[in-house]
């Protein structure tokens, strides 16, 4: 398992979970030349080591991990997955 950023991070992109994140899974970073062309942060899930630091980072308790994500954000799952292809 992993964890899935959802719909709450759409818009804000408060890197505060960047920082905690020791794979650095969660793109893209503040000084990433694509920052501003994204709506929201991704977590790769094959770098995502399923620590669950960045769940109490999160502003918006944007962040689940994939067996707490409410059903009504399931697509976010592919959609992370999709970021990093």
């Amino acid at each position: 398992m992993t964890h899935i950023i959802a719909e709450p991070c759409i818009g804000t992109k408060d890197t505060s979970c960047v920082d905690v994140c020791p794979v650095d899974c969660i793109l893209p970073m503040s000084d990433d030349d694509t920052f501003s062309e994204v709506e929201m942060l991704y977590i790769d899930p094959d770098t995502c080591i399923d620590c669950g630091l960045c769940v109490d980072e999160c502003p918006v308790q944007a962040i689940f991990p994939e067996e707490d994500l409410p059903e009504e954000w399931h697509k976010y799952i592919q959609i992370n997955a999709d970021f990093f292809e």
